[in-house]
């Protein structure tokens, strides 16, 4: 994995007691699992993460927030969320490969077939109710559908996207533009049968695969002056920009 949340309060809460050094280890420690996706070898693991003179704090922090196993030491939390990264990238593969032929690869057709959603019609801003969820926000309940999941559905961004710009601020005008497109990808599902948040994520999933599939919107296509234009979730997000991304009309020249 080459990103993974990472929740400031819940780390210090229960890093606060750490020095200074302890904390670095810590975190290169983390980041070292991660990046891996394996059990750390104690064996030269100060020098791997480039704190060879520190080596007893780095067995410190492995003794104290890691756990012993034949295999090496672990990291259950860790494992859950690479757990969690590889069911969200297999389910995206699955959908692009199911939707357009391409097994999940990035060199999809020329010309690939609009996004559809389950009863097969793309989804188009000419028949979608708008005021189902407007920017200013809109109770959950009120709808009747899947609430909005944004973390959820910014890891898929992160996962299926690396390239792109990565989301450092979640304001309000961010949060509207998700929930106004979550309610439309949710009505839409929704018209063909019951639908859970789940399903909803794995349309998602399966659009940011789409997206890395347009050399246009992933920075792989300069124009005239050398310069290429890199997509990031909230101009995605946008009602014009995304369904014209629906509609497939960024991968034409692909």
């Amino acid at each position: 994995m080459h990103y993974y949340n990472f929740h400031i309060g819940d780390y210090k809460s229960h890093t606060s007691h750490l020095s200074v050094i302890e904390d670095i280890a810590y975190r290169r420690l983390l980041d070292f699992y991660y990046l891996h996706e394996k059990p750390i070898k104690q064996q030269n693991i100060a020098r791997q993460i480039g704190m060879r003179e520190h080596e007893q704090d780095v067995l410190t922090i492995l003794d104290e927030f890691f756990l012993s196993s034949p295999e090496g030491f672990v990291h259950p939390r860790a494992d859950k969320e690479i757990s969690r990264f590889k069911e969200f990238a297999e389910a995206g593969k699955r959908g692009a490969a199911k939707r357009w032929g391409a097994n999940g690869e990035a060199n999809s057709p020329p010309n690939p077939t609009p996004i559809a959603t389950n009863n097969h019609k793309p989804i188009t801003n000419n028949h979608i109710n708008t005021d189902i969820c407007p920017p200013s926000g809109e109770p959950e309940d009120k709808t009747g559908l899947p609430k909005c999941f944004h973390e959820e559905v910014i890891d898929l961004y992160h996962i299926h996207l690396p390239t792109l710009r990565k989301v450092e601020i979640w304001n309000e005008t961010r949060k509207g533009y998700l929930r106004q497109r979550w309610r439309e990808v949710a009505l839409e599902l929704s018209a063909a049968k019951p639908i859970t948040a789940q399903d909803v994520l794995n349309w998602w999933a399966e659009f940011f695969t789409h997206i890395g599939t347009s050399k246009f919107l992933t920075g792989r296509v300069n124009d005239k002056s050398g310069r290429s234009f890199v997509a990031d979730l909230e101009w995605i997000l946008k009602p014009s920009n995304f369904a014209k991304i629906v509609e497939g009309k960024y991968h034409v020249s692909n």
